[in-house]
């Protein structure tokens, strides 16, 4: 039955800004592998974003267990980028009294 089987393309693809997704979604490689990392069945992860086939998120799983020396730069590089990113968010607004300032906002 060798005739049946066929190879599928990985259902990723590079955005714009240089951020891998899952193929039609906007769901990034690094949220489907942190998901797995902590312990999340693809089931799961395919119940947490729906627009995620439960088959793509077993294709991207499996691709990253096979290139894990190739991913794990760029999932470094996005893990600085979402590091920086927070850093200024709260470098903006600090998270600290946070509750307190938005409850002095409430009139009277």
């Amino acid at each position: 039955m060798p005739e049946l089987l066929t190879a599928e393309a990985v259902p990723l693809e590079t955005n714009a800004d240089g951020v891998v997704l899952v193929r039609g979604t906007r769901v990034p490689l690094d949220t489907v592998v942190t998901a797995f990392h902590q312990g999340a069945t693809a089931e799961e992860i395919a119940q947490q974003y729906p627009s995620v086939s439960l088959a793509d998120v077993y294709q991207v799983i499996g691709y990253y267990l096979r290139h894990t020396s190739e991913l794990d730069d760029y999932l470094a590089r996005r893990r600085q980028s979402a590091d920086a990113v927070q850093q200024a968010i709260e470098a903006r607004w600090p998270p600290h009294g946070f509750r307190a300032r938005l409850l002095n906002r409430r009139p009277g």
